[in-house]
């Protein structure tokens, strides 16, 4: 994912959708029925696929949890024009352990299935079956077809007005009986879309069309909406389906100057079924994980702050909104004083120098470091990356007498932080898949005893 490997096009995807320029698609307010696709698949031969996913930890890959990946080509017409283009689909070997749940989301400008990436634990412990769907014509060209052009030489997307058709009509196959439905004989029950910053744009340029885009009997294709590291000029649309949003605190802080104008009421009844969860201490991107962000890669120390965790906490959230008609919880705003003399951010931050308000973790709750956004990186072009730093968080470990003040010794620390932990899971803010990850750093931690 380093700049210096993404084409033209795709950098501008990724800097529009960081900064909510990315243009929305209108309709008329009149629904139509999304045609099925052709499928021909699972691809065989013809050299190396395109991996759908950047390297992940040894021991947490979608094959050591038993799944499989299978690579379709789907063919059909969108906007009056032939296309065809790629889907990868993630399921369980054993396909009883399929959870009946679908979640997709539209491939990221880089080539990558960001949100499995993150969520990927949740999704396998769940046994729920995800879709990448590459639907914007440049992404495609330079991330999928350039890869292997031999393997992908029949792939083309004729233009970007294409891209809201092709995630209908394959969202429509999804559901179908069609014998050619990479789900055939298998009872799918519930499909979510989500997305995160560049492809958290695309996902929501599809709500534009997600009333009138339907399946034959007028129901929705998508059944609820995970759009994350995303804020916007305006407030995310209502729908007829569930909707959650999370700003990271990246997105938080840049926007509130102007106000924060994407933040809206949470809503529960028909129609505005939605929740806005912004993430206290998490940056716009993982450097806990990701393998762009090496040692040194940015100035301050990288984040270990764990996204993964907090993005499944509202795709499970989501999943059981739509699934099993679960409200979730409401959580607070992240707190914007809009004043940055003597801690220099324009959020309210904590005598720790970590964000009130929120959802909340034991990072900024029980805390050993400053989690702040966003890094920062010599600026010099051709040097080191600003663009991936500016999107990355830090932290700071707090002074040494600070941390004698707050805990008797490390025990006590992870004392506070099992408690604390209990209590976030209890409270639906954090998922027990993930608990290792919290205890196995507060282990970690030492008061120079």
């Amino acid at each position: 994912m380093k700049r210096s490997g993404l084409s033209r096009s795709v950098f501008s995807l990724l800097v529009a959708a960081l900064f909510g320029s990315l243009p929305a698609f209108g309709n008329d307010g009149e629904w139509r029925v999304a045609p099925l696709p052709d499928v021909s698949g699972p691809l065989q031969g013809s050299g190396p696929a395109k991996p759908h996913l950047q390297k992940v930890p040894a021991g947490t890959s979608l094959a050591d949890y038993g799944y499989e990946t299978f690579e379709y080509l789907v063919t059909g017409e969108a906007s009056g024009r032939p296309y065809t283009t790629r889907i990868v689909v993630s399921l369980p070997a054993n396909r009883e352990r399929f959870s009946g749940v679908v979640v997709s989301e539209p491939m990221h400008a880089s080539g990558n299935s960001w949100m499995l990436f993150y969520t990927r634990l949740y999704v396998m412990h769940a046994g729920h079956g995800h879709v990448e769907i590459d639907a914007q014509k440049g992404p495609v060209e330079a991330q999928v077809v350039q890869f292997n052009p031999e393997r992908y030489a029949d792939i083309s997307i004729a233009s970007d007005d294409q891209t809201n058709e092709i995630l209908a009509q394959v969202g429509a196959l999804i559901k179908s009986d069609h014998p050619s439905n990479p789900f055939a004989g298998l009872a799918v029950r519930k499909l979510v879309m989500m997305g995160t910053s560049q492809s958290a744009a695309t996902l929501r340029n599809y709500l534009a069309v997600h009333a009138t885009l339907r399946l034959a009997n007028g129901d929705p294709i998508y059944d609820g909406y995970l759009p994350t590291s995303t804020a916007g000029d305006t407030p995310m649309p209502r729908i007829d389906v569930p909707l959650i949003q999370i700003p990271t605190q990246t997105e938080v802080e840049r926007a509130a100057a102007a106000g924060n104008p994407y933040r809206r009421d949470d809503g529960d009844e028909p129609g505005n079924q939605f929740r806005l969860y912004e993430m206290a201490g998490m940056p716009h991107n993982d450097s806990r994980e990701n393998p762009t962000y090496a040692a040194g890669f940015c100035d301050l120390p990288m984040s270990m702050f764990p996204v993964g965790a907090l993005m499944s906490v509202g795709l499970h959230h989501l999943v059981s909104w739509v699934d099993r008609g679960v409200v979730p919880p409401r959580a607070s705003r992240i707190e914007v004083d809009r004043d940055t003399s003597g801690d220099g951010s324009l959020l309210a931050l904590d005598e720790h120098g970590n964000a009130k308000g929120g959802v909340r973790n034991t990072y900024v709750d029980v805390p050993i470091a400053k989690h702040g956004v966003p890094n920062r990186a010599d600026p010099v072009p051709g040097t080191r990356n600003d663009f991936y730093c500016g999107i990355a968080g830090y932290e700071l470990r707090l002074p040494d007498e600070t941390l004698r003040r707050l805990y008797r010794d490390a025990r006590d620390y992870r004392d506070k932080v099992d408690a604390r932990l209990r209590q976030l899971i209890d409270e639906g803010w954090f998922l027990p898949i993930y608990a290792d990850q919290v205890t196995a750093n507060a282990i970690a931690v030492t008061f120079g005893e």
